[in-house]
């Protein structure tokens, strides 16, 4: 037995209550573990720890619930009538037995002859407090992200000169202005809503020197170019009487160089009231380029027009709740999107966190975090981040042939094992954005690929969310030549109107199987490394998703009804094809 395999400890993503009364106990062991006991019960059930009562509990089975690529992950549930739990593992292979503890591994028989106060794991008390509970609407969510600049115009700016509006093979970047604005944005909502849309997610709509905005001048102030304060307030309260949801982005991590006290440091040095709001290790600064990267002050990666706020200091946190609370109670959004949020103080995400669900109960905070999040993501701080995970697992078996359905499946429960089960079901689960390149094309102009992915995203628990224009499969490269401009033109003369409706085909399915958003989830051997097959189910509905790449037809077996398929005939699969089937 590999002991240093088995692993576990009494927090995080390994044990934690589900809700008030439930809960959920994970081992990760080798596999070669053919079997796990959970021992549990109530820690004072033979007296106080200091007696010398021995104390053994109630034996379960632990059920072997997914597969990582050197592990397994078992897991169990437990009712502790009196909210604690004392505990320890039987682990067991063929020829071998260890019992395992908070301090260690014994056999049986050195378990059984233990002198002393034996340290096996506990778990003290489930605080209702403690408990993880996001907004329950959030898992049901289909969210559309808008780059506002590129996503419509409605031609109120006149102002202003701008490119003119670019066709969907045309390549884009950072020094070019279209003209996209709020109003425009707000002129497409029955559109979003007919596409089955019940959230907009909005990169930085407030006053900043670039197009992309995340290096704000004022958080306070609309971009004049975006339109007005009331124009977001129009905007999402046509929204929300289409039952769309909004989410604006906070970008708190950092300012844009303007920013006033940021000038008012440069101007008055230490003599700023607002010194200690950027996080200054030098002062004067030099006029060269490259002042962060000598460490004049810090800023988002290397970047000297985007100087580091501190978010250690309350007075700069207070001033962004401030911020916060006028965009919750004068525009009346659902949810915020932070971007860097690994880099702000886990002091302010509290705080922050605390504050708006003062003004919305059911308030949903999304961060941008590119690597495991868990320090992030036990309540107190934030309800989610972007899946960067979930889509490396996707998209990894699309853009490598010589990864298998194995691999998939690795990668898959990797991501879902890495946070609580109430976290994963509200994750912002995505495949392309403004920061990677579109989806269509990683997938090189395979249609077939781009459905297949788009199938996998939009069947595993969790909300999702797609790009603009991925509905019309627009094309474009790594940051910025992603932030191409929408093709109203060719959508309005209806030569996208099959793309649009197997888009339509997709929301709907997720819409209407809740097993897909939140159900249990198993993989299931297709007897093919380049067939996926897994099953999804909740209650008494099951549901199988198969995706063949393997070059030849499939076999997909029998079923009650086909919920999405592309490329099935009868019971079988063309290659390039996708099924989601009731079984």
């Amino acid at each position: 037995m590999n002991l240093s395999a088995i692993y576990h400890v009494s927090d995080g993503n390994f044990c934690y209550p589900l809700d008030e009364d439930r809960l959920l106990i994970k081992l990760r062991t080798g596999k070669e573990i053919t079997e796990v006991e959970l021992v549990w019960g109530d820690p004072f059930d033979r007296g106080l720890f200091g007696s010398d009562a021995g104390w053994d509990g109630e034996h379960v089975p632990m059920e072997y619930s997914a597969q990582l690529r050197d592990h397994k992950i078992w897991q169990a549930i437990v009712k502790p009538q009196f909210k604690r739990c004392r505990y320890y593992f039987i682990v067991k292979t063929e020829s071998e037995t260890f019992y395992y503890i908070e301090s260690g591994f014994e056999t049986k028989e050195q378990f059984q002859s233990y002198i002393g106060r034996r340290l096996d794991f506990f778990f003290p008390w489930m605080n209702p407090a403690d408990i993880i509970k996001p907004a329950g609407w959030v898992n049901d969510m289909v969210w559309y992200q808008i780059f506002p600049d590129r996503f419509c115009s409605s031609g109120r700016n006149t102002g202003r000169k701008f490119h003119k509006w670019a066709g969907p093979d045309k390549k884009v970047n950072n020094g070019q202005i279209y003209g996209g604005d709020l109003a425009g944005v707000e002129s497409k909502l029955d559109y979003l809503h007919e596409l089955g849309v019940t959230g907009l997610y909005f990169t930085p709509i407030n006053e900043s020197i670039s197009t992309h905005k995340y290096d704000t001048t004022d958080y306070n102030k609309i971009d004049e170019q975006f339109g007005t304060n009331e124009d977001i307030k129009n905007l999402v309260a046509q929204a929300h009487k289409r039952g769309i949801r909004v989410m604006l982005d906070g970008v708190f991590n950092h300012s844009g160089v303007a920013f006033a006290p940021f000038q008012d440091v440069i101007k008055n040095g230490r003599e700023s009231k607002y010194f200690d709001w950027f996080m200054i290790n030098k002062y004067p600064f030099s006029k060269m380029v490259g002042k962060t990267r000598r460490s004049e002050y810090y800023s988002f990666a290397f970047a000297d027009g985007m100087p580091k706020l501190n978010t250690n200091n309350d007075e700069v946190i207070d001033y962004i709740i401030d911020v916060c609370t006028r965009w919750v109670t004068e525009y009346d959004i659902d949810a915020l999107r932070l971007d860097v949020a690994n880099e702000t103080s886990h002091y302010f995400n509290k705080r922050l966190r605390s504050a708006m669900l003062k003004l919305k109960p059911d308030f949903y905070i999304c961060g941008e975090i590119w690597h495991n999040s868990l320090p992030w993501l036990r309540g107190d701080e934030f309800d989610s981040v972007m899946n960067y995970a979930l889509q490396e697992s996707i998209e990894s078996f699309w853009r490598n042939e010589s990864y298998t359905a194995t691999d998939f499946e690795y990668g898959v429960n990797a991501a879902y094992d890495a946070y609580p089960e109430q976290t994963c079901n509200v994750m912002f689960n995505l495949l392309d954005s403004h920061d990677t390149m579109r989806l269509i094309t990683r997938c090189g102009g395979d249609a077939d690929a781009f459905y297949q992915e788009l199938c996998a995203l939009f069947t595993l628990n969790g909300s999702v969310c797609f790009y603009y224009g991925t509905e019309v499969r627009l094309e474009g490269g790594h940051d910025p030549d992603c932030r191409r401009c929408m093709p109203w033109k060719e959508i309005e003369s209806g030569i996208y109107d099959d793309r649009i409706s197997e888009m339509k085909r997709l929301i709907k399915m997720r819409r209407e199987t809740p097993a897909l958003r939140r159900g249990g989830l198993r993989f299931v051997d297709s007897g093919s490394d380049r067939v996926i097959v897994y099953e999804k189910y909740l209650d008494d509905k099951t549901y199988r998703i198969i995706l063949n790449c393997s070059g030849d037809a499939y076999t997909v077996g029998e079923y009650s009804d086909i919920v999405f398929s592309r490329g099935l005939d009868g019971n079988t699969l063309a290659n390039g094809g996708t099924a989601v089937l009731e079984v």
